[in-house]
This record gives structure tokens, sequence and C-alpha cells, in this order.
């Protein structure tokens, strides 16, 4: 086991302010990531966002979104201002100025959606608006093995096309930034790459950062996928994707083309309850509350995907596209509190229906069940109220710190067990 030396963070360095306004430090200069296979800072809570693999480590012990709990002064200081606690869609998806749902008038072929962070990333570059942008494509040798780049061309974004379901060291490629001399980048990545990126980004040297974020939950690393690719779907080997969506099913997409339809409550709890990443298992950046701009479909109709603009600069990125997208304001209907709650000693216990009243379950709560906005807080809830009690039984020392006070007021609604 290699020791890691960590520098002491700077006290005089204010989160809140402008991250614009912070000066460079340059700390990292003297700095060297990580080798394959060290042990991380964070230890088995590491999400893998790829900083630690870079000099950018110099500056772990504060930017780490699993050692250093700072949402609220990131989020003031990407924003302006941090969330309305006492307003209900700012408490569950963050500061915005829009949101709505949305589709490409002219999808991208093979997108796992209908395109729109692609055709976005597209036209950014396209415009020279940004000189890279950072996302991930395949492994060659791994179709689910993530590959992150800083594309420099349209064809290397599209390449880039479909999400990856497992972490992903999407920041190891910032080294490549400082080193091309890049000033304007687009960013696109999930929560825990995003806190980490916003609490370094005045070190890169940018001019500016666009950031295009993904909301995201339950993520995996290789092996953990394989088994729940094994465990849940007739044809493993085939997967080409797979979402948890809005109708209660995963939707696992094959290399034929052909859509698996699983229902979650159909789904070997027992068998996968430990599948998910710890740092997962201990996330409450759900929605990606530090992007500028959020792409992703759990508050939309099903086949629709969910908008959020967070600030002036997601309204910049969002015109660039918006005449080429057909969109709807977004919906809320039903009652999710009754469900979560019975979702948590269910959890807890490995519940598992037989398939066919799994199948029953799914079609009586997709006709009845909470739909839009409230689908999303029924995932929302269902998510922190897990990760609450994971937290408060395998990390009871930093709960009062690492769970940010708008999780905490949300998962105040709940019974929890007391154990």
């Amino acid at each position: 086991m290699t020791a890691v030396n960590l520098p002491a963070s700077d006290p005089a360095r204010d989160p809140a302010a402008p991250i614009t306004s912070k000066p460079r430090t340059l700390a990292h200069q003297k700095a060297k990531g990580l080798k394959p296979g060290s042990p991380k800072p964070a230890k088995e809570r590491c999400s893998e966002c790829g900083l630690c693999d870079t000099h950018y480590i110099a500056y772990v012990k504060e930017a780490c979104a699993f050692l250093n709990q700072q949402f609220d002064g990131l989020e003031t200081a990407s924003h302006g201002r941090p969330r309305d606690l006492e307003n209900d869609r700012e408490l569950y998806f963050g500061v915005h100025q829009e949101m709505f749902a949305a589709r490409n008038t002219q999808p991208i072929e093979g997108a796992q959606w209908t395109g729109i962070v692609s055709l976005l990333a597209c036209e950014m570059l396209e415009r020279g608006l940004v000189e890279g942008v950072i996302c991930v494509q395949n492994s060659p040798t791994d179709r689910f093995g993530p590959m992150p780049i800083v594309a420099r061309t349209p064809a290397e974004v599209l390449a880039a096309k479909v999400n990856k379901p497992t972490l992903s060291p999407n920041l190891s490629v910032l080294e490549q930034i400082e080193q091309a001399g890049m000033k304007r980048v687009l960013a696109i990545g999930v929560g825990c790459q995003i806190q980490a990126l916003r609490a370094v980004q005045h070190e890169i040297g940018l001019e500016k950062l666009y950031v295009l974020g993904m909301p995201c939950v339950d993520n995996v690393d290789r092996a953990g996928l394989q088994k729940f690719l094994e465990t849940t779907s007739r044809s493993p080997e085939t997967v080409v994707h797979y979402e948890f969506m809005q109708d209660f099913r995963v939707h696992f997409r094959h290399e034929d083309g052909s859509i698996e339809l699983v229902p979650f409550f159909g789904l070997n709890t027992k068998e996968l309850k430990d599948v998910f990443a710890p740092s997962c298992m201990s996330c409450f950046d759900y929605t990606n509350g530090l992007a500028d701009l959020v792409v992703g479909y759990m508050g939309a109709p099903f086949q629709w995907q969910w908008i959020v603009v967070r600030n002036e600069t997601g309204a910049e990125m969002l015109d660039l596209i918006r005449d080429r997208l057909e969109t709807q304001p977004v919906s809320s209907s039903g009652d999710r509190k009754q469900a979560v709650q019975q979702s948590i000693p269910a959890y807890d216990q490995g519940v598992t229906l037989p398939m066919w009243a799994a199948r029953l379950m799914g079609v009586f709560i997709e006709r009845f069940g909470p739909k839009g906005l409230e689908y999303a807080r029924f995932s929302i809830d269902s998510h922190f109220t897990r990760n609450y009690l994971y937290t408060r039984r395998n990390h009871p020392e930093t709960l009062e710190d690492h769970v940010p006070e708008f999780a905490k007021k949300i998962v105040s609604q709940y019974q929890l067990p007391k154990s």
C-alpha cells in the first residue's frame, strides 16, 4: 500500500466566492497523479472521477465530494445563489431558470434517446464556442468500458454517444486540457465529477467552462455491471445500453435493436443490493445541481428528455439548438409518498416479487402511479432515504457534514428504521 501525502486545504479559500474570480494557486504543478491501482483518498467511497489520476490531486481534500461536502458554496459560486429550500421545485431539482421536456426534431442515429447532448456538443465545436469537449467513448476492447477523451471534432463527439453505465474517470483528461493550452471547454459529466471539477476549475487556466450535466444514480464498476446484467437480462452479452425508466421498468436495448423490459419490482434485490458503488450509495446530487444545463429524462414524459437550465451560461448553451427541439411543459400527477415509505423496509429486507406479480404491479403503477415531476420526486426520495441510511450505518461519523441540507429536508418526510 502506498501512502498518499495530501496538502492541507487552504482555509482562506472561500467556496462561496465566484469561482472565476479565484486566483490560481498552482499548487498542482508540484503534484503527481496516483499510479493505477494505488489506494484513493476517499477509499471505498471513491467514485473514480479521475481527479486523482492527475496532478490536480493536490486539491482533492477540498474538491472530492466524498471528503468535503461543500454543495451549498459551490451552488452559490456556480449560479449566484443557493437553492431555495422553501420552493418545492428548487428543493428537489436545484437552482433553475427553465425546466421543460424536449426532443430533437431530427434524432441522431444510434443515440440513446434523441441525441440532444450530442447535438449541443457538436454545435458548440462547430461554432468555435469551445476548443474541446470532455466526453466518454467506449473502450475499443470493452463495449461498456469508459474511455474519457477531449473531443476536438463533431465526429469524436458522436463516437461518444450513449450513456456509459460504469464509473468513469472523466477528469483524468484535465492535464491534457492544460497542456494543450485550451481556454474554452465544454465538460459533460455526472454529479460527483462536476462537483470536483467546479472546485478546481479556477486552477486549470480556462477563460470559460461550460458544464452540461446528466442526472446519475446507481452506477457500478465493471464487475458490478456484469453481475447486474447476468442477474437481470435474458441476454447479457448482447446488451448495448439500459436505463431505469419512468414506466417502472428497466429498458435493455440489444444489438439486434430489440428492447427487453424488466419490472423494477422483479429485480433480484438480495443479489443486487451490494452491486452499486459505495460512492453512489453515498451521493445526494442525483440531479447534477452544479451544471449549467442538465439533460436527462427523469422529469419528462416517456420518450422525451428533461431539460433544466440553471443559469445564464446554460441559457446561452440551449439557445444554440433551441430551434431544433420540440418542447412541451413539464407536468406532475399522482402521489409518491406511500410508495416511497413502503419501499424503505422492502429494500432493506431484499424483497423480490415473483415475475408475474412484478409485471402486474408494474402495469398498475404505470397507470395509477406518479408521473412527470412526481415520478422524479419518487426516484429522488427513494434514493435519498436509501443513501441516508447507508451513510448513517456505514459512515456515521460523516453523516451530519456529508448530507446537504436539501437532502436532509427531503429525507425528513419519511420514517426510517432506527438502526
